[in-house]
Order: C-alpha cells, then structure tokens, then sequence
C-alpha cells in the first residue's frame, strides 16, 4: 500500500489562485491501498511512522510507512475462532512495543524486533482500556508502564521481550488502584520537568478526570513497582461532571510532540491535553509548575470546555445539517485543535476559540471506524475504517494562532506565533495600545517602534500625553525597524533623535542645578545618575546610527543647544577631525588638540593644521608626524619653514624641522631632492656660525648627493659657509676652486687633503699641489719647514718649488734638498746612458742577421714533389719555403690569384702579362720578375693566411673521385 505522510495523499489543488491563507488548515484524504486482503480491518495503530493493521482472521500487518512495500505479516499463536478476534491494539510512540487484545481477554505483547508474539499470562482476562507508556520511551523493554482495565482497575506492568520459552514476559504485575466509576478510558504520563523523580498521572474515567503529582519510587529494572509510593502518598485533583448522564464515549489525548525545540524562537510549548465525556471535550494545557499536587488544580482551572452540541452543531460546509443527537465517537489533539470523529464527519474544533474550523464527511452509510489514532512523533492523524485508511492532514496549522491570541490579548504569544513581518507589526501596534491606555507608555514606545500603526499618530500621541522619554524610545526602535533602504526616513527619524537627546540633557542640567539651589530633600545625585545614563545611550545611538546622521545638520542641532560634549562626541565619532581639530584650535586647548591628533590617520588633517600647529607644539607635534611614515613630508614644508623662521635657538636636534627632516632623510630613507634642499637651506641660513650640522649633512650624502648641488652651493656661498662650500665644490669635482677657496680662508691642511683627491690625473694634482706650496711657502716662516710640509706629495721636486722662493733666500735652507735633487739627476743621466748602449747593442746584432739573410739556403731531395699539383718539383721553377713546403711557381700563382683579392689579383696579372708579351726587358724585366716574385711567393700556401682563409673549403672537390676517399 502507497502511504507515506509527507506524500500518501494528493496534494490540495491551488490552481484556483487561492493563496495559503486560504486553504483549509485541515483536509481528509483516503490512501490508495496497494494490496489486497481477504478478511477486514478490526483496529489499527500508528506510531514513529509504522501502521499496524489487526484483521478479522487473526493476522496482523506492519507497514513502514516510509517504505510501503515493506510489510511484515504476523500471526497470533492461537486461531481467532479460540482466542476471539482482537479487539484493541495499544502501540507505544515509538513503536517499539504493541500490546494485543482480543475479546476473549487474552492479551498478547510483540516487540518490533520480533515476528512472534507472546502471550501475557499474568494479563489474561484482564480487559485493557487505556495503557500509559514510560515517559521515557525505552526500546529494549517497557519499563514501568501503567494498564487501565474495563473494571476501574490501574495496574503497573514492567514487560520485556524473551527469547527464553519458560520465562515469562511481565517480569513484574502491581494492582495500583481500583476506580468506582467503572472502566478506565484514558491514561496518561509525564516527567514534570526539571524534576527526574516527579510524574504526573492523568487518569480519565466516564464521569471524572484525575490529575495526580508526586515522587516515584527509585526501581527501574522490574524488581519492585515505582508508582505505589505516588498512589498511596497523594491525593489526586478531580475534573468531575456534574449530572453525568449515562453511556457515551470517553477517552483521554494529548497533543504530539513538538515540531522542533524552539518554535518560533519560543520555548517548546507545554503539550495540551483533552478529555471526551458525554457533555464534550475538557481541554487545556498540561503546564509544568508548580511541580506539586497544586498542579492539577491550577491545570484545571484554566481549562476550557467545548460542549458536545457545540460540536455536533458544527455545519462549516453547509451541505447538510448536522443530526444533534449523534454523540462524538473519538477525539484526537493537535497542537491547537480538537479533531472530532462525529458519525461520519470529521470535525476540527480550534482549542483557543471553540469555534469550528474545517467539517469534512469521510464515512459513507454503512461504513464504521474502527481506528481514530494518531502519531505523536510525525504528528499525522489517521482515520481507519474496517475497508480504508484515510489521513488527517494539518496544513499549516498555526496560521492564525496570533490572531486568536491577540484578540484574546496574550500579545506575547501572540508575537512569538506571528510570522511575517505585517503580522508582528500588527501584533506589535495593539500590544501598544492596550500598554498606552494603561499608563505604560515607556513599554508602548517600544512596541509602536515595530508596528505598522502611522508614525504621525504614534508620535503626536506620545507628544500630547507628554511622555519625552517614552518618545526617545519610540523613535530609537522605529530607527532600528526601518528598512535600510528608505534612507530618507532614517536620516530625518535620526535627526530628530538628536534633538530629543539634547533637549532631555539639557533639562537634566537644569533640574540638576534647581535641586542643588533650592531645597536639601531633593537628590540631585540621582539626576546625576539619570543624566549619565541618557548620555550614554545617546553615545550608543551615534556609534550604532552615525552614518544616517548627517554632519551639517547634527552640527546645527547640538550648537544649537550648546551642548560641546556632545558635539566633540559626535564629531570624534564620524571621524571628523577637521572639526574636532578646528573646534580646539580656534580656542587654543593645544592638550586637546594633540589628543585628536593622536587618534586619527588622515593625512590632510595633518598637512592642513601643521602650521599653526608647528608655531605653538612644535617639539609634539613632530613627536606625532614621526609616528606617521606614511605622510608626505614634502607638504610639511611650508609649516617646517615657518617654524624655522621663528626659531632662535641652535640649528640641531632642539630646531624641531631639522629633526623631522632628519628623521626623513635618514630614518625613511626619503630621496626628495625638495627635502634634502630644504635641510641645506634651513642648516645654511641659521645665523650660528658654527656648520657642523651642515657639515655632517653634505659628507653623510656620499658620491651620490640628493640635493641640488648648484643650490646648495650658492646658498653656502652666500652664508659663507666655507667648509661646506669646500666640501660641495670637491663633490662636484671642482677640485681646482676648492683648493682656491680653502687656501683664501687659510685653510691649508683642508687644501692638501682635496689636492690628494684626483689620484687618477697626476698632472692636475700636481697643479693642485703647486697652489698648495705657493700658499704655504708664502705663509710659512721658514723655508725649511714649508719644504717638509711638501714632501708629502711625491709629485713635487726642488726645482717646481724654487719659482716660489723669495728672492733673497739663504741656500744654507735647502741646500740639502738641491743635492738631493743633483744625485736624482746624476743617477737618471747613468740609467739613460745605459738604456743607450743597450740600444746601439741590439741594432748591430739586427745588421748582422739582415747580412746573414744572403747566404740561406734550402735541400731539395730530388723525389721532393709540388704540394699543389703532385707533380716532380724539379720539373720547372718552384719555390721553397724554410717550413719546408714547396711548390711551382706557376702552380703557386694560380693558388694566389684565386685567394688574393681584387687588387693584388689585378697587379699580379699585370705583372705577368709584361714578362710573358716582352713589354719590358733588361734591368726593367728583371725587376717586374722581382715584384711579381715578391706579390706571389709573400707567404707559404699551406702555413700562412691563405690557409686560414680556406677553413671554410671541403675537403673533397667535385673534381675528386669519391672512392678514393671511401672508409
């Protein structure tokens, strides 16, 4: 059989357009049966997604309602014609356990692990009613669980599934308790919660509901019963009903179990609860606390009664009128519903209201139901006949729980089961003002701020009750509500939050003073206190609001009511220093002022106050900037100028430019020439004389300088800052005028230490050491001394310094020097002397071998062939080489036309032309032949550059036969 909760039934048609609001919350539709019995159905059950079905010949079928094909068919040990057909079923929720009986009052337990089911001999004539399983829900075994009996009877049972065939299976039987009224239509059992050894125990008979609460018994295994101590120590609270008339149907329900732990953000409700008599259903809520016997009657005082005519009467569908005298065969719970089985109709009463929701007419004439059960952990409901199975479906079942509630005036539960946001906002809007007409306009404020009432009404209504403080905080959550997108709305919502927050400091101020003025009874520490809490939430409404606050606009409203705390406040907490700032500085609070600075990293709050800032804090104001690598100092230097132009002191670490600067020359590594040139201006232009700093500067810049060197020379130059002059011309290479420049300010020893620098260009450090000797043989007292002050250039000689000497001078002076320089003459004139003869040696041994060239000669073995052509060498004129090689001349010419070039070509076939035509003869011939011989034989063929230039020839010639050169 196809069933399934979630999809056994077809879903409602919605193709009308209706919307889900519309829909009936409860519909009944009949599960197509996809397989076939021989006998019908006598009960049924259903719990944690398993039916059970008993049939009429004793079988009995176990569906997985998740997989329907899956279907166990079981048998009763005994045929139905000895024990009677089965008459009740009672299936635990989790469907773990099924208790069997039949109508010859036998009872019979089958576990879900098993296929055989187990008679209960201790039970056996006992006729089961009602049963109470453990809260608990255990799989393994029943644990205690309580059996309500046709003759008023409780028992307590502890029933166990046995493998052992002599073992009984009710390990343990207790009578608990004996009714008068006859048979024990319902049973229920809970853990009070909190309290593990606290239950409560509902019993239900046909004329009387009982509500019992109190501590169990500690044995859980089956040894001993664990209700006995709760049924002898307490005395039960009694629902009874007066003028109880005779017969009808009674039963006991409770509500599923929740859909999830926290429903709506709420607690998990209290489950409800519901007891059919023939007046009705008896309905409430099973709450929890107190946990005592009082429980029962705080219970029962708040329960409601639906009568059975109310009921019965119900006629939601119109299709024919309802027959009053039919009684109500079996109710089911919801959540928030009663579902009554009324002849053939199913009808759904709301619980909150008592008035009819939906009537369906499921049974056809004739027809009998013989299950009313439902799942209390899927939370479906099933009508069983003894042909069909229908299902109960609850489609969005809390849909209009809010509205009930709120008519009612719960408006909290009405808020925690209103889902859409027009919902709570109506919730929100008569909470408000069923609270506002009570005087609670601090708790209205709030509750309007999230509704959907006029904001004008709300607003000029608080106003007219002068409630200033219920106002703040309706305007504080209408913020908070209003969607992000409606910019407008919010800026002007906020806007008039700040003055509201103005306006209430301000008359604290003044009911502070009044209170000090006027009388001792009044405490004005607790206005005070008050005072310090609104100003706290309005520093809370800007950190979470400021970027719906405009600037201009607050900065108006809060000057307006010169309130300077707030408004620093406000400007510190939109980063707007630029105010912050301007707003300290106009009034000269300099420890303010760097306090802001302190705080915020825009650049250009920097570069725009650093001026003013500079001329009044300047040393902590650098302290500040050197925090900052990121500026740019270049836009700090008009403010650095400023500064040094009224500064007085010394041009060192106390002028707090050069220390910046400094920092960002050395520290940063900064390559600025503007900032390296304001460094040499502000060092150059100091009035001090002393240009150590300066100094310091120009030598620490090495090879490659970062300032202007034409710049900076002029700015030394019109300082007179000669040092750094000196040092800036030798930079730039100007050796010469930096010489020039230390000697006109006597600066000797600086002028020999600059006429060292050009050691690569002797000739210009000579100059520049002639300049020297003429300053120091001028200054010098004696001659002797200036001498010994120019040794220390080893390109000076006596003879360059004597041009200098005055024109009286003592020889006696330097009479040692001008010998010293006679002997270096004297053994340079020996050296040159013997350079000399080694000279005239070596052109006589060359005139020797020119001579000897004459007289060579070469042996030539007469097999000896031409390494040209191959042929005999002897055979014709050939020439001989001394690398030994040899060749005809003519073989020797072809080879040398054929690699020389283009000139040497064309002289030589000249040459040849002339010798062969006879142009020329005699001594004219003989040296035609001498120059061709000269142009031809000038080299070796196979030693000299005609073999190199033929690297790149093969070495086999298309004119060779190829297998002479075969491997």
């Amino acid at each position: 059989m196809s069933f399934s909760p979630k999809d056994g039934f077809a879903a409602v048609p919605t193709d009308d357009g209706a919307g889900v609001d519309e829909l009936p919350i409860f519909n009944v539709e009949r599960v197509e049966m996809n397989f076939s019995v021989t006998a019908e159905f006598v009960s049924a059950q259903v719990a944690n997604n398993v039916m059970i079905l008993a049939l009429s010949n004793g079988r009995i079928l176990r569906i997985d309602l998740r997989r329907p094909e899956d279907i166990d068919d079981i048998d009763l040990p005994r045929r139905a014609s000895e024990i009677g057909v089965i008459r009740r079923m009672f299936l635990d929720p989790t469907a773990s356990h099924l208790l069997i009986c039949t109508a010859l009052g036998e009872n019979y337990y089958l576990h879900s692990q098993s296929r055989q089911p187990r008679p209960l001999s201790q039970l056996r004539g006992v006729t089961i009613e009602s049963v109470a399983w453990n809260p608990s829900l255990p799989t393994a075994s029943t644990r205690e669980i309580l059996i309500g009996a046709a003759d008023g009877n409780i028992y307590e049972a502890f029933i166990e599934t046995s493998t052992e065939f002599y073992k009984r299976e009710v390990k343990h039987l207790k009578n608990l308790h004996k009714l008068p009224d006859g048979s024990i239509t319902g049973l229920w059992v809970d853990d009070i919660k909190g309290k593990s050894d606290v239950r409560r125990v509902m019993i239900g008979t046909q004329s009387r509901l009982f509500h019992l609460v109190g501590k169990i018994g500690r044995s859980h295994d089956g040894s001993g019963s664990v209700y006995t101590r709760l049924f002898e120590s307490e005395q039960p609270v009694i629902h009874e009903l007066p003028r109880t008339p005779l017969g009808g149907n009674s039963a006991v329900v409770v509500s599923p179990d929740p859909a999830r732990p926290n429903a709506h953000g709420a607690d998990v409700p209290d489950r409800a609860y519901a007891w059919l008599s023939s007046q009705g259903v008896f309905h409430g809520t099973l709450s929890n606390t107190p946990p005592d016997n009082s429980l029962g009657s705080k219970i029962f005082s708040e329960s409601k009664a639906v009568s059975k005519s109310q009921i019965i009467a119900s006629e939601s569908s119109g299709r024919r009128k309802p027959d009053t005298t039919e009684s109500i065969d079996a109710i089911l719970l919801s959540q928030w519903h009663v579902i009554s089985l009324v002849g053939s109709r199913v009808v759904v009463t709301n619980r909150l209201t008592g008035n009819a929701v939906s009537e369906h007419d499921v049974l056809a004439a004739g027809q009998r139901a013989i299950a009313f059960t439902m799942d209390m952990q899927e939370r479906t409901f099933w009508l069983i006949t003894s042909e069909h199975i229908f299902e109960i479906v609850a489609r969005d079942e809390e849909r209009n729980i809010w509205q009930i509630m709120m008519g009612n005036r719960q408006f909290d539960s009405a808020l925690q089961y209103a889902r859409t946001r027009n919902q709570k906002e109506t919730v929100a809007a008569a909470y408000g003002d069923h609270l506002a007409k009570r005087g609670h306009w601090s708790e209205a404020a709030t509750l309007y701020g999230r509704s959907n009432k006029p904001f004008e009404d709300i607003a000029l209504s608080i106003i007219d009750n002068n409630q200033p403080d219920a106002l703040r905080q309706f305007l504080l959550t209408k913020l908070a509500n209003t969607k992000k997108t409606a910019i407008i709305q919010r800026v002007i919502v906020a806007s008039w939050l700040v003055e509201v927050f103005m306006a209430k400091l301000n008359s604290l101020d003044d009911t502070i003073l009044t209170q000090a003025e006027l009388s001792e009874n009044l405490n004005p520490a607790e206005s005070r206190r008050l005072a310090e809490s609104v100003r706290s939430e309005y520093h809370d409404f800007v950190k979470k609001y400021k970027n719906e606050l405009d600037r201009k606009t607050v900065y108006d409203i809060i000057s307006s009511h010169g309130r300077e705390g707030e408004l620093l406040y406000f400007a510190n907490a939109v980063n707007d220093y630029n105010y912050v700032l301007s707003y300290w500085v106009q009034r000269e609070r300099w420890p303010e002022v760097l306090a802001v600075l302190k705080k915020q990293t825009d650049a250009d709050v920097f570069y725009r106050y650093s001026s003013v800032l500079m001329t009044h804090v300047a040393q902590e104001v650098v302290d500040i900037l050197m925090r900052f690598p990121d500026l740019r100092p270049r836009r700090l230097i008009p403010a650095l100028l400023e500064y040094n132009r009224r500064f007085s002191g010394e041009a060192d670490s106390h002028n707090q430019a050069v220390r910046y600067l400094n920092y960002v020359i050395f520290q940063l590594g900064s390559k600025d020439a503007a900032i390296h040139n304001t460094l040499v201006s502000i060092y150059a232009s100091h009035p001090s004389k002393d240009e150590s700093g300066l100094l310091s500067y120009l030598q620490a810049q090495g090879d490659e300088p970062r300032y202007d060197p034409d710049f900076a020379l002029r700015l030394c130059i019109q300082h007179h800052r000669t040092l750094s002059c000196v040092h800036i011309y030798t930079s730039m290479g100007q050796y010469l005028q930096a010489v020039d420049l230390a000697l006109s300010h006597d600066e000797v020893e600086l002028a020999a230490v600059i006429a060292d620098r050009p050691m690569a260009n002797p000739p210009l450090r000579k100059k520049l050491w002639l300049a020297v000797a003429r300053k120091v043989i001028s200054k010098s007292d004696g001659i002797k001394a200036a001498i010994e002050f120019l040794k220390r250039c080893d390109l000076l000689k006596i003879e360059d310094l004597i041009p200098f000497f005055p024109d009286f001078v003592v020889i006696d002076d330097f009479k040692k020097e001008i010998c010293e320089a006679l002997e270096d003459y004297s053994r340079n004139i020996d050296s040159l002397r013997k350079e000399m003869d080694e000279s005239s040696q070596t052109a006589s041994n060359i005139k020797m071998d020119i001579a000897a060239l004459d007289h060579r000669y070469a042996i030539v073995e007469p097999g000896e062939k031409c390494y040209v052509c191959g042929l005999p060498l002897l055979s014709r004129q050939f020439f001989v080489f001394p690398c030994q090689h040899s060749f005809h001349s003519d073989c020797m010419a072809k080879r040398v036309l054929e690699q020389s070039g283009y000139g040497n070509s064309k002289k030589i076939r000249s040459l040849q032309t002339q010798i062969h035509k006879g142009v020329v003869s005699g001594a004219k011939r003989e040296a035609v032949v001498a120059e061709l011989d000269a142009l031809v034989a000038s080299a070796c063929l196979l030693c000299s550059d005609f073999a190199i230039k033929r690297i790149d020839e093969p070495f086999i010639t298309a004119d060779d036969d190829p297998d002479e050169w075969a491997v």
